[in-house]
């Protein structure tokens, strides 16, 4: 580490910070109806765990958002966070097309920030990016406090785009 700022707090969006049960069943359908699902996000209650444990993590850490989340959401991302209250803090977003599995896109980006600060943690429900970013090395706290469809964990198994 070669930064004296303060060590990054890592978030993630869908399952931890947002509520996404009542989008959910628009992955059960094949295909899955991933524009659907990102379009409802506006509409996600906050899961009072995650919010809290953000708020917690800004007072001797910079928040950071990195999300599965296509950057055409970035808008209605900038948007709900300010609604929430929130801290304010960069949102690491997915390219429009990318496609590849999140453990692959949240690792990259995970260790871009770790050359050159502390990241002190990183907080995500995506079971497979826990895991990896622990394997990596990462301090990960698990969030295990918003209810998972059976097809929110098979699509993030499968496709691994929140």
């Amino acid at each position: 580490m070669t930064d004296n700022r303060p060590p990054l707090a890592v978030f993630d969006l869908d399952g931890t910070l947002a509520d996404s049960a009542h989008r959910q069943h628009l992955l059960e359908r094949r295909p899955r109806d991933w524009d659907a699902f990102f379009a409802a996000a506006p509409a996600d209650p906050p899961l009072p765990e995650g919010v809290a444990l953000a708020l917690r993590s800004a007072e001797d850490s910079e928040v950071v958002y990195l999300t599965g989340r296509p950057e055409r959401c970035r808008a209605d991302t900038v948007a709900w966070l300010a609604a929430q209250g929130l801290p304010e803090g960069r949102i690491w977003m997915r390219a429009n097309h990318d496609r590849r599995p999140a453990r692959q896109t949240k690792l990259e980006v995970l260790k871009r920030l770790a050359r050159n600060r502390e990241v002190r943690m990183l907080v995500d429900d995506d079971l497979l990016v826990c895991d990896a970013a622990e394997q990596a090395g990462f301090t990960v706290v698990r969030a295990r406090w918003a209810a998972s469809s059976p097809a929110m964990k098979d699509a993030q198994g499968a496709q691994g785009r929140t």
